[in-house]
């Protein structure tokens, strides 16, 4: 402890009354934690949430669940302003493979790192020399089994209330405002602490400062694998597990030494869980719905009194706790009517899967693994500049509800905050109250679908397929065989199934897509090639009525991208070709389409300058079929001379864009080739 002087209850005191040492309860501390952190504001799905900075930090944070943490978070600081929260339990429920566990755990080591922070340090305290109290035959120190804060020890020094604030007023100087905010978190000492504080007021006839001799201030360890601080309690099955595993028991070993029988001290609380989260700590008990009926009562109790109860005697603690379940679990819990009361002690929330496709991304990176793979005969295995499109979309969309007000990719666009034609999120926030309606929560928005673990099964297939060892490459165009199987081998409803396989389809259309761009890109010797004609296209429409332009058809305008002024030339032919490619056939059909264009336009460059509208999955697909016609009569006859490589000229043309493909587009020989014979099959056409 370096200076012997820093571990007696009266320098305890000193700093806490100098706010070096801190004293507060576990709801206090986590808000207080989350809330010390950023707060930005950010619309999800039409609405506008808070996004706590806390969870989106390290190198393997939370991804998304905006609405969930936000819920968390009310109840925190709820908890922590004494409103009913602080009576309850936060219990997630949801899908396996969705994040419920993943959150729980990142919150514990993100608590466990801010209570490392010396000003933020837990203590507690332990009688020491108790061979001199005698009655305790070997045992020489006694630590507080609930770890109890110092502070709870000050609040109970007397057993009269008054007198003790007296106390703590006059001997350790406190002022009479901060001893009313410490009186707020009062709570009496745990049985077995009680009795030993007795035996020594008895041994030392009362006087105060002897008592305190007796008593030496700790922090509480830290260690992870102690369970203390944070600990984590499995559903366990239904012989081994029993009351014991949580609440602790009698301790032959102490028996043996104690002389009195009826000394609390003679159970041994360190060997349940709640115990050794009990000073300000939390308390996670996975899958809480899967113990049987009597473990379920023993937390009915601690949930609500906050006490670890044996045989009468009462140890009160201070504990967050959270728990999580799948949905089956629950519906079977809910179903038994009995069981009532403990649902009615819970906050319970639904935690859907991520919808939003672009943060998908990460959480497919996360799947896929940061390291470098190999193959297996230890070859370097490259990754697909497409794969976690790929893979993203397909098990985004399997997770968005059918609607009739939406097609599925509409939804999935709209769900990631782009724009989706004349469709507006104001339409998406309508589905989505309507689907949260029911009563049934698997029908909900997010709630079904395939979840991160299906998405780890079917990158692990990806991986020991033998084309990806052959080849050392994740190529793309794989995943989604893969997906294929881990629908047909883990989805048990025939319905999803049927739904799945189709959003499948959906995710390969788009794909393919992605494709024809990037063939484009790759044909045109330039990373950006449909970028800059999109954009292109939507400067000309904006500049074809205005009042500068020559007759030489050039409009100077000043690019919001660059602040550079730039000349244009206005090629109404271009125009026309890309708005007969999006079916757009009347004067009146392309005036309106115009309009919109240019009102996302606005509506975009000022909050983005760098917008591109390269998320118009219609337009871009339009540009890009325009070009290659253009370029090279048509797609078709660039993947006739991609596809027929006998005379010289398609093999030149061939080597370019794969050495494009390689140098410029992140590719490797392997799946540059496949993508290129995967653009030449006609397969996937839209």
């Amino acid at each position: 402890m370096g200076n012997q002087a820093d571990n007696t209850f009266q320098y305890h005191m000193a700093a806490v009354k100098e706010k070096k040492r801190i004293f507060e309860n576990a709801f206090c501390g986590v808000s207080r934690m989350i809330l010390e952190s950023d707060i930005t504001k950010v619309v999800v799905n039409g609405k506008t949430t808070f996004d706590f900075s806390i969870f989106r930090s390290g190198k393997k944070h939370i991804i998304g669940m905006y609405d969930e943490l936000n819920s968390f978070v009310s109840y925190v600081k709820d908890a922590a302003e004494r409103g009913s929260s602080s009576e309850m339990a936060y219990v997630l429920v949801g899908e396996p493979g969705n994040g419920k566990t993943f959150f729980v755990d990142f919150l514990c080591s993100a608590y466990r790192q801010f209570l490392s922070r010396k000003q933020n340090r837990k203590y507690t305290f332990r009688f020491n020399r108790m061979d001199e109290i005698g009655g305790y035959g070997r045992i020489k120190a006694i630590e507080s089994q609930t770890y109890e804060d110092p502070m709870i020890l000050a609040m109970n020094l007397v057993d009269n209330h008054e007198e003790n604030k007296e106390l703590l007023g006059r001997k350790f100087g406190f002022s009479d405002t901060l001893i009313e905010a410490f009186y707020q978190d009062y709570r009496p000492l745990g049985a077995c602490t009680g009795y030993i504080w007795n035996d020594i007021r008895t041994k030392t006839d009362g006087e105060l400062d002897t008592m305190l001799d007796f008593v030496e201030i700790v922090p509480v360890p830290l260690t992870e694998s102690l369970g203390t601080i944070t600990g984590k309690y499995p559903a366990k099955d239904k012989i081994t597990s029993s009351a014991v595993d949580l609440l602790g028991e009698e301790s032959i070993q102490r028996l043996l030494h104690i002389s009195d029988t009826n000394n609390p001290y003679r159970f041994d609380l360190r060997r349940g869980a709640l115990a050794r989260v009990a000073g300000g700590g939390i308390h996670f008990s996975d899958e809480i719905y899967k113990n049987k009926k009597d473990l379920v009562q023993v937390y009915l109790g601690v949930i609500q009194n906050r006490t670890i109860e044996i045989d009468g005697f009462k140890w009160p603690i201070d504990t967050l706790i959270i728990a999580t379940s799948n949905n089956m679990e629950f519906h079977r819990f809910l179903a038994e009517k009995e069981e009532a009361p403990i649902v009615d002690r819970c906050r319970i929330c639904y935690v859907s899967h991520n919808t939003n496709y672009k943060l998908q991304k990460d959480l497919t990176n996360y799947a896929v693994g940061s390291n470098s793979r190999t193959t297996l005969t230890a070859e370097a295995l490259h990754q697909d500049p497409n794969l976690n499109y790929a893979a993203s979309v397909a098990v985004v969309l399997t997770r968005l509800p059918r609607s009739e007000k939406l097609t599925p990719v509409e939804t999935m666009k709209l769900a990631s905050g782009e724009v989706a034609g004349e469709k507006s999120i104001k339409t998406l926030a309508e589905v989505i109250d309507t689907l949260n309606q029911d009563p049934e929560i698997t029908n909900r928005f997010g709630q079904k679908g395939l979840g991160q673990r299906n998405l780890g099964r079917a990158i692990q297939l990806l991986l020991e397929s033998s084309e990806t060892n052959e080849g050392c490459c994740m190529f793309a165009c794989d995943i989604f065989k893969a997906l294929e199987r881990i629908v047909l081998d883990y989805v048990n409803d025939a319905n999803d199934r049927i739904k799945y396989l189709e959003d499948l389809k959906t995710a390969k259309g788009l794909y393919r897509e992605r494709i024809m761009t990037e063939m484009f890109n790759a044909y045109m010797d330039e990373p950006f090639a449909i970028r800059r004609d999109v954009m292109n296209y939507v400067n000309m429409i904006i500049g074809i009525d205005a009042e500068n332009l020559g007759p030489d058809q050039m409009w100077k305008y000043k690019d919001p991208q660059t602040d550079e002024l730039k000349a244009l030339k206005i090629d109404e032919r271009y125009i026309k070709s890309v708005e007969e490619r999006l079916g757009l056939k009347t004067e009146e059909q392309r005036e309106t389409f115009r309009t919109s264009i240019r009102k996302i336009y606005g509506q975009k460059i000022s909050v983005s300058p760098g917008y591109d509208f390269m998320d118009n999955l219609e337009l871009v697909k339009a540009v890009t079929d325009v070009r290659l016609k253009s370029d090279i009569a048509g797609t078709g006859s660039l993947i006739g001379a991609l596809a027929n490589r006998t005379n010289e000229e398609n093999q030149k043309l061939y080597d370019r864009m794969v050495s494009t493909m390689l140098d410029k587009l992140n590719y490797c020989r392997t799946c540059a080739q496949k993508t290129i014979e995967y653009f030449c099959t006609q397969e996937d056409e839209k």
